[in-house]
């Protein structure tokens, strides 16, 4: 999950966005999260006062907000709380943002231009968030994806890993060849996890499924997605996933006539033919939460949310007809199951693909295990990279 070439440019008073449609920057190596529990809440952060002027909010995108993908996800759901608190906030957004030096000057030229809400919308503007909310007390930080928090900056996150699971039900029932794929992003946790649950999903109906990745070290490449796909393809993969903010890769299964999937958003519209469904994020629940707390007085530092089927964060939508009967209610079933929490994806026994066991029968993964997840479950050829060196 190459770097792209790309060019981010920080606005002026009132916050028009200038950021070019160039392609983003990939992350570099991450540090490797000891996420997810949360640290003690702090104090409410004070309301401001009735008379006050409106409630000044910020995003930084990682990507176009026309990817159609994951940036198009977040921008639908700021356009939602826009349309939902109407004159009580006054919304910008930067779009393009690379995950380096530059996105730290963003946020700092946020906060200096007012806004006292900011949302880094991805997982490499963890530090240069940590930096700037240190110099900007008053100001409420929120950080997508990331697993450190402080007085005023928390971290959010979905998970995506359930619906990643029961698209992989769709594939192992749909495959024809016994080999799916899955055009990686960033080797981080997020989604090593999510290439682990589509194979466990399709496992579950098929124990012959195979998994293969092409990882492309960047969020948003379409030529490089394309590439990928395309070699997943001519490898024998017949289903494919992604974990990248484009459509590049359901369109060239589509071109291909083979299958995919949509990913973070309705992706449906691209390739008819091809698109099995889409697994989404709607984070306009979360981000609704977030804004009314901030108003209201009641939003706290410290704190971690991760929102999953149950919360409304994530579903798996638009199936298509190609998919028989029996699958989808198959998939409605889990997806129930998932919900009520009666149904968790990671559940021992559980081993990793060298045949190590990770999770005894009974066990399943809690969130400290997934928030820092680094193997490949049995059923995923190849090794993580940069992580088991066995």
């Amino acid at each position: 999950m190459t770097l792209n070439t790309k060019r981010s440019l920080l606005t002026q008073a009132g916050w028009t966005v200038l950021a070019a449609a160039a392609l983003l920057a990939g992350c570099g190596k991450k540090e490797e999260p000891a996420p997810a529990a949360a640290a003690p809440a702090s104090a409410p952060m004070a309301a401001a006062p009735a008379s006050a002027a409106p409630l000044k909010v910020a995003f930084a995108y990682l990507g176009p907000a026309g990817d159609h993908g994951w940036t198009y996800a977040h921008d639908q759901a700021v356009k939602a709380v826009q349309k939902e608190y109407g004159d009580k906030i006054v919304v910008s957004t930067v779009e393009n943002v690379p995950e380096s030096a530059d996105a730290e000057r963003v946020f700092r030229d946020m906060a200096t231009q007012g806004n006292t809400l900011i949302f880094a919308t991805s997982f490499g503007y963890m530090e240069p968030m940590l930096k700037v909310a240190a110099d900007f007390k008053d100001a409420k930080f929120e950080h997508a994806t990331g697993f450190k928090q402080t007085d005023n900056l928390r971290s959010y996150d979905s998970r995506s890993y359930q619906t990643a699971y029961l698209a992989g039900i769709i594939a192992g029932k749909m495959s024809k060849t016994n080999t799916i794929g899955v055009v990686g992003s960033i080797p981080v946790p997020e989604v090593i996890r999510n290439i682990d649950a589509y194979t466990l999903g399709a496992l579950s109906v098929n124990p012959k499924i195979k998994t293969k990745v092409v990882w492309v070290n960047s969020w948003f490449d379409p030529p490089k997605e394309t590439e990928a796909a395309q070699s997943l393809i001519n490898g024998g993969a017949d289903v494919l996933l992604q974990n990248t903010d484009s459509t590049a890769v359901l369109q060239t299964a589509e071109k291909n006539k083979k299958f995919a999937f949509g990913w973070d958003s309705d992706m449906s519209k691209f390739a008819p033919t091809a698109h099995l469904a889409s697994a989404i994020i709607n984070w306009q629940p979360y981000y609704s939460k977030a804004v009314k707390e901030a108003l209201d007085g009641s939003w706290k530092g410290n704190t971690a949310t991760w929102w999953g089927i149950n919360e409304g964060a994530n579903d798996i939508i638009a199936i298509s007809d190609q998919v028989p009967a029996d699958v989808k209610e198959l998939v409605a079933k889990t997806k129930a199951a998932i919900s009520d929490g009666s149904f968790k994806v990671f559940v021992g026994p559980l081993v990793d693909s060298t045949g190590k066991e990770v999770l005894k029968a009974g066990e399943s993964a809690d969130d400290k295990m997934l928030g820092g997840l680094n193997f490949y479950v049995k059923g995923v050829e190849g090794k993580v990279p940069g992580g088991d060196k066995k």
